[in-house]
């Protein structure tokens, strides 16, 4: 565990879901040809995956204790 720690190894492995999740959405390939068009295609890519796990993700509100 220590050399995970050590090497970022958590980190790297949440970024692969994170692109592995965009490609099989979004989709393989960027479709714009200049380098300009392609960071905006990348953002609103981004912004339509969030906007999904938003919608997908529970809203949850922690219940006080009742006093007996």
């Amino acid at each position: 565990m220590k050399w995970q720690i050590a090497t970022g190894y958590g980190k790297r492995s949440l970024v692969e879901t994170a692109i592995g999740r965009y490609k099989s959405i979004i989709g393989r390939r960027l479709q714009a040809r200049s380098f300009a068009a392609q960071q905006t295609e990348v953002a609103i890519g981004y912004a339509v995956l969030n906007r999904m796990l938003a919608c997908a993700r529970p809203k949850s509100v922690r219940c006080k204790k009742a006093a007996a």
